[in-house]
């Protein structure tokens, strides 16, 4: 096996210069293979933990179906948008180079209407690693919609650990019974949607109404090896993974190898993928595979059984705890390291980017903050809560008609006193393309933070308790810490990471609290080169939906 090719390679061969003409694409050469997708989204009723609700459902399933690509490969993804509301796929951590056209959310797309279908098409382009997929408006989050998307390495390029005997994808995350529509309403009248009423495994808490545990959830034969693909797309809380009586050997985060250490668990905050290799060295029985809430004032837990082949005995109920306190998270994190002797997409060595040797232009610090705004409550970074617009931003910005949708920089490159009030306005930065940025994300709040940024991986190189200072940087990785795409902010604390924006788009960088998102702790960055050129961008694909300011708008001029 070479990391579960099988599924979807048998559709590479499809006459691809015909299809490109047909979605009027120009992005991708003919040597990229493609892979078909066709997904019908319903809403059905599931009970996960014992009380029937309704979900969102991905041609029937909950979880959605598993993505399984190679580098290169060219995703097409036809949604047709069964629901009684717009809907919006977004692709979590997939970089969409060039291409923010797909990123799926409302500042870079129009919603799938009612009734409707839209066919994202985007390139896995120079990416390996483990993603998650998942509904980007509204509270859909909390209905379901999400699954996993794999990114194998193409069979050239060599990968730092052996073949496992197989390939198994750990969806974890908290999870509501309220529906996402109560959600919602919770929140627009100004309240909070409140704790989680559990946690799930893969759409499962692990035991049925009676007790009893549910059916295993994978298979290991005693002396092979396994890859776990754990990935956090709960809505608010961090988990911790371990599994009974197994250590677990890290491989890879969001997409970036790691040092090989070995761990007993695993804290993943919201939005956070990673992989370990599992060895079936112990007795041949069932084994509990456990998740539970971190750095809360409730415990929630779930599990997960893993059967050894031919085993009848039953596991152990003494389920392995799950540690205490911040700190042990903090040098967890500390300890992660990017493999810089390892291949990535490319056949060049990751560490060939040396960073932490490029000067940094420009700093821009981020603080969250939680307030009132007419007696309802809004969540905002730099004393700004955003709103999205009728017309996405990045098609206001391709049409010329910016200044009538929003205001560029309406926060500055550092936060305003902390008293400042919260305005409501859409939030739009602009970066410079090409220039290397250090953001700073601060957390004065007593609750754990998540942000995630679309389009780009970044060097996350430094944590620290309380507020940062310039001095803080004598602190700062400058050498391995692993590129990712989701970096967590400890209370009271702050993180930094470092990029180059030189992926031209419009980008969301969001808190992955979903809660906090959808109440405008997010924000827009545009990144736009000075050449209207295809070598930078592509153009708005033709069957782009259209809506708001743009609909009676002449297409501009293309790229060249």
């Amino acid at each position: 096996m070479r990391r579960g090719r099988e599924e979807g390679e048998a559709l590479l061969l499809a006459p691809l210069l015909v299809f490109i003409a047909f979605l009027g694409l120009t992005a991708v050469g003919a040597e990229d293979p493609y892979i078909y997708f066709t997904w019908k989204v319903t809403y059905g009723t599931i009970s996960p933990l014992g009380i029937p609700q309704q979900a969102i459902l991905i041609n029937g399933e909950f979880p959605g179906p598993n993505i399984n690509s190679t580098t290169n490969n060219n995703i097409v993804v036809n949604v047709f948008n069964n629901l009684d509301e717009p809907f919006l796929f977004t692709w979590n951590g997939i970089q969409q180079r060039k291409n923010s056209w797909q990123e799926g959310t409302a500042g870079s797309n129009c919603p799938i209407p009612p009734g409707q279908n839209y066919t994202y098409h985007f390139q896995v382009k120079d990416q390996i690693g483990s993603f998650v997929y998942f509904p980007s408006l509204g509270m859909h989050r909390a209905a379901g919609g999400f699954g996993g998307l794999r990114v194998n390495s193409r069979l050239l390029i060599p990968v730092p650990f052996a073949d496992p005997a197989d390939d198994y994808t750990v969806l974890i995350g908290d999870w509501y019974t309220k529906s996402h529509k109560i959600l919602a309403k919770l929140l627009d009248s100004g309240r909070t949607i409140g704790r989680p009423a559990g946690v799930l495994i893969n759409g499962r808490s692990g035991k049925d109404s009676t007790g009893k545990d549910d059916p295993p959830l994978f298979t290991m034969e005693a002396g092979k090896t396994y890859r776990y693909r754990i990935c956090n797309v709960g809505m608010k809380v961090t988990l911790n993974f371990r599994i009974q009586s197994h250590s677990m050997k890290l491989v890879e985060m969001d997409g970036s190898h790691t040092m090989q250490n070995v761990y007993e668990s695993l804290d993943i905050h919201v939005g956070q993928c990673l992989s370990a290799l599992v060895e079936a060295t112990q007795a041949p029985k069932d084994y509990y595979m456990v998740a539970s809430s971190r750095f809360t004032k409730y415990t929630l837990t779930a599990s997960g059984l893993i059967r050894y082949a031919g085993s009848n005995t039953p596991p152990s109920q003494d389920l392995p705890a799950a540690p205490v306190g911040w700190a042990w998270s903090f040098n967890q994190w500390r300890s992660f390291r990017w493999n810089l002797t390892a291949s990535a997409a490319r056949p060049n060595p990751q560490g060939s980017y040396h960073y932490g040797s490029i000067d940094i232009t420009r700093t821009i610090k981020l603080v969250n903050s939680v307030g009132h705004v007419n007696g309802k409550r809004r969540y905002a970074l730099n004393a700004v809560s955003h709103q999205d617009t009728a017309t996405p931003l990045k098609l206001a910005e391709y049409f010329g008609i910016a200044d009538k949708v929003f205001k560029y920089n309406i926060i500055g490159d550092d936060p305003p006193a902390s008293t400042a009030p919260i305005k409501i306005a859409p939030n739009v930065m602009n970066a410079t393309f090409r220039n290397f940025i250090e953001i700073i994300f601060e957390n004065p709040e007593r609750s754990m933070q998540a942000y995630h940024l679309d389009g780009y991986s970044f060097f996350p190189v430094g944590m620290g308790h309380g507020k940062w200072t310039p001095q803080s940087r004598k602190t700062y990785n400058l050498l391995d810490t692993v590129s990712r795409h989701t970096i967590q902010v400890y209370q009271r604390s702050w993180s930094a990471i470092m990029l180059t924006f030189d992926n031209a788009g419009m980008w969301n960088l969001r808190s992955e609290l979903w809660e906090r998102r959808y109440l405008g702790q997010q924000l827009y960055i545009s990144v736009l080169s000075p050449a209207r050129s295809l070598r930078d961008e592509y153009n708005m694909p033709e069957k782009a939906l259209i809506c708001g300011d743009v609909v009676n708008l002449p297409r501009p001029p293309s790229y060249v």
